[in-house]
């Protein structure tokens, strides 16, 4: 039996403005990802692949339409619910890194579980250093870091709450290629040896391809849904 999908969005519109001023980010869309899954959203500036996300992820509301994480259907969720499920549910990395400055890489991976009041499993979070390959950096601040390890802090961060869906967006806008290679294998891992969900909005076609599924938007609206050429059988 196939698993339930992980996210599900049906029939979302987003509108900004009102009347000939409005803009309809998003036409209908309907889809779902699959748990494990690797998936990447690509399209032209203004083609609503961001603004999907942020509707996916909750941190927009759309116009009409309706989205499901891990169960729980959004529109039900008040302000409160809505930011403890993002909490709970969902890890976020960000094309600017969002690390806190005075924060080593240590506490800012370990900053989603001290805002909720848990404790780290500590298990998880060596094998999640392992990982990421910055057990020599854990004591340093994000000015002592480069651009990929700072990426791989905010993956790692991302991860750390064992979320049910991981949000990427433009994960290597900022990075050299090395960098973004570095960062793009780990997203992998986090599928391949974690079970993680991981939907990334892109423009760089290379890291779409190290995606399993390509999901390509126009005008607000998906025109092409495929699996990528390197997605397994």
């Amino acid at each position: 039996m196939t698993p339930p999908d992980i996210v599900h969005a049906t029939d979302l519109h987003r509108r900004y403005g009102e009347g000939e001023a409005a803009v309809n980010a998003l036409a209908g869309v309907t889809v779902g990802f699959a748990p494990g899954q690797y998936t990447a959203i690509m399209g032209p500036s203004g083609s609503g692949k961001s603004t999907l996300m942020h509707c996916l992820a909750g941190l927009d509301r759309p116009t009409s339409g309706e989205v499901v994480v891990d169960g729980v259907e959004l529109s039900t969720l008040d302000d409160k619910r809505l930011t403890a499920l993002r909490r709970d549910k969902i890890g976020f990395v960000f094309q600017s890194f969002n690390l806190l400055p005075v924060l080593t890489a240590e506490e800012n991976i370990l900053l989603p579980l001290s805002i909720a009041g848990r404790k780290p499993d500590r298990a998880w979070f060596a094998q999640l250093i392992d990982t990421v390959g910055l057990g020599d950096r854990l004591s340093h601040r994000p000015a002592e870091l480069s651009g990929g390890q700072a990426q791989r802090v905010a993956v790692a961060r991302a991860l750390i709450s064992q979320p049910a869906v991981v949000f990427a967006d433009e994960p290597t806008g900022n990075l050299d290629s090395k960098a973004s290679a570095e960062v793009l294998g780990l997203l992998r891992r986090s599928v391949d040896d974690l079970g993680q969900t991981v939907i990334m909005v892109t423009h760089d076609q290379e890291a779409a391809d190290v995606a399993d599924r390509l999901v390509v938007m126009t005008d607000g609206l998906i025109v092409e849904d495929h699996a990528t050429e390197g997605a397994p059988a």
